[in-house]
């Protein structure tokens, strides 16, 4: 029954809450949070001094989170980052497609490393895969990936967030498949993830030999730009340097995957999330190939 429903979600939260790690309502029967977006944001309440988005809004309070979910059936998120947790996301490729699914691929990982697959708390996921949780280390600042490590290896750790066991979507409910304590997340995972990538910057000889020094030089200087922006201002960042270098791009003096490449690099060395760099990217090249001048009108 839907009260019996929503009861035991409310016991998921409080328990999760209990272990010192904040949650989140999220949508019924959905992983996307139950909390207005800025764009509809009244500014009133715990937003009075300005917008509040959901991982600052994530809270621990038993009080706040009867409110919560005493409105509905929320599922339940966890937000990894102030819980103090790095959560590994082993995906399950959808439909059928051959791509091995993350437990395949991180078990080859861990091969390939001479290590052992970690024991550690586990989440069975709505699809069969599965989340395997550990404890931050507490001296360096983790933010998620995505397939950095492999296929179907997604982290979650500051800036994101996992559905919590007791959960349900369309496609089954989160279940929780080893009950053990999270284990602090082994050396050689913090190792790969704490890693810097190869350089993405211009690896290829622009098509327009002409123009090379003056377009190298101004891809280096805006991706660097976009590696050094702190926190508030890296995707306006992201968007003004890929925007400037478009024009480079509609005039064939830079091959466009190479532009995409670096400004990917750039901003996940910021710590923006490798899907939002992606949008913020096309988007923004789209829009300068688009409305860029003739060069000898430029």
């Amino acid at each position: 029954m839907p009260h019996d429903r929503k009861t035991a979600l409310l016991t998921a939260a409080l328990d999760t809450a209990a272990r010192g790690w904040p949650v989140l309502p999220l949508r019924p029967g959905g992983k996307r949070p139950a909390l207005h977006g800025e764009a509809a944001c009244t500014r009133t309440g715990v937003c009075t001094g300005g917008h509040v988005k959901w991982e600052q809004r994530a809270t621990t309070h038993p009080d706040r989170i009867r409110a919560a979910w005493a409105t509905g059936a929320f599922n339940l998120g966890i937000a990894t980052g102030p819980a103090g947790l790095v959560v590994v996301d082993l995906d399950k490729p959808k439909g059928s497609s051959d791509t091995p699914c993350g437990v395949t691929t991180f078990t080859a990982l861990c091969e390939r490393t001479g290590q052992p697959v970690p024991p550690t708390r586990t989440v069975r996921t709505a699809r069969g895969g599965r989340h395997l949780y550990f404890l931050a280390p507490a001296d360096v600042r983790l933010h998620n990936t995505q397939e950095s490590l492999a296929p179907n290896i997604d982290t979650r750790a500051w800036g994101g967030y996992v559905v919590a066991p007791g959960s349900t979507t369309p496609a089954g409910t989160y279940m929780l498949e080893d009950d053990r304590p999270p284990v602090l997340l082994p050396e050689w995972l913090r190792t790969l993830l704490t890693s810097r990538p190869p350089s993405r910057g211009l690896t290829v000889a622009p098509i327009a030999p002409h123009s090379s020094r003056c377009a190298t030089a101004a891809l280096n200087a805006e991706t660097a730009a976009v590696a050094t922006t702190t926190e508030g201002g890296r995707n306006a960042r992201l968007l003004a340097g890929a925007r400037a270098i478009g024009r480079f791009v509609a005039w064939g003096d830079l091959p466009r995957d190479v532009v995409e490449q670096a400004f990917q690099g750039a901003g996940e060395s910021a710590g923006l999330p490798p899907a939002e760099c992606r949008a913020t990217i096309r988007s923004a090249l789209n829009w300068s190939i688009r409305t860029a001048r003739p060069r000898e009108t430029a």
